[in-house]
């Protein structure tokens, strides 16, 4: 990681400024003249399922029932503020694969589609009326909006995406396919697993380590327990902050899912057969 010791510091400060929260929704601040972009992430309240997937769960690939998932899927769309064309939700396995949604993925069959969207753990687009989706359960959502080029991204970021720079990569991605630059992106981190709560194996500590993370500030040792733990949204600040996107221009949601279990999905607490939350970014129709 190329972040000076005073820059990282920066991840620490940044904060909460205009997510707005209505027990349905987490609606992010993605600042533009035209209003075109729209992000947010799905709380536990509002659907239809039941248990463990109770009860806002729109993720089809964890045991849920279908036909629940498809009314909460609905359910959303129906609250959010221009109905999208469709919602593009891939199948996640920790990698860092990144799909461009754009014409050639939009005149695709149902089952085009379903192929294409395995393995992949981010998505990018240009396209508009499109919802772009991750699913998180402790895991790290983060969706940038480049508001230069008209262009919008949504990554999964667990900590197997994020040792292998996920985030950088999907940046990158952007880059080539769309001309991004740091200045003109923000960036949103939403619920995922704190610091404070995500104890891990040595294993984990040393994939960071080699992947080059500056341990001493993304790291604590508990000599109580005999563990590290890690903080995965300071992890993926940083490779905002190294693509060049202005601290001021990074909102982080704060809130972690394991300690607020009963709004959010947390697969440490409730177990992988469970439900899962939605981010997503649609980038709406221009005049």
């Amino acid at each position: 990681m190329s972040l000076l010791k005073e820059e990282l510091s920066l991840w620490a400060i940044i904060t909460l400024y205009t997510m707005h929260y209505d027990h349905h929704l987490l609606i992010y601040d993605l600042p533009s003249e035209q209003g075109d972009a729209f992000a947010f992430s799905t709380t536990r309240q509002g659907g239809c399922s039941t248990g463990a997937y109770a009860s806002m769960n729109c993720t089809p690939y964890t045991g849920d029932d279908a036909s629940c998932v498809q009314r909460n899927q609905q359910q959303l769309c129906a609250i959010l503020p221009q109905q999208p064309i469709e919602l593009v939700i891939p199948y996640q396995t920790h990698g860092t694969a990144c799909l461009a949604v754009d014409d050639t993925y939009l005149a695709a069959s149902p089952e085009q589609k379903q192929a294409l969207l395995q393995g992949v753990d981010a998505l990018v687009t240009r396209c508009t009326g499109i919802c772009l989706c991750v699913s998180t359960a402790d895991c790290i959502p983060v969706i940038i909006y480049d508001k230069v080029h008209r262009a919008a991204a949504v990554i999964h970021a667990g900590w197997r995406g994020t040792a292998q720079c996920i985030v950088s990569r999907t940046l990158r991605q952007m880059q080539q396919l769309y001309g991004t630059e740091g200045s003109g992106c923000v960036a949103c981190i939403g619920p995922g697993i704190s610091l404070e709560a995500f104890e891990t194996g040595d294993e984990v500590y040393k994939a960071f380590a080699a992947a080059g993370f500056p341990m001493t500030y993304i790291s604590e040792w508990h000599p109580s327990t005999h563990k590290y733990h890690l903080d995965l949204p300071a992890a993926n600040v940083i490779q905002l902050l190294d693509f060049g996107i202005p601290d001021t221009q990074i909102e982080l949601s704060h809130i972690c899912t394991y300690s607020r279990h009963e709004e959010f999905f947390s697969a440490r607490r409730l177990g992988i057969k469970s439900g899962r939350i939605l981010s997503g970014i649609m980038l709406r129709p221009g005049d």
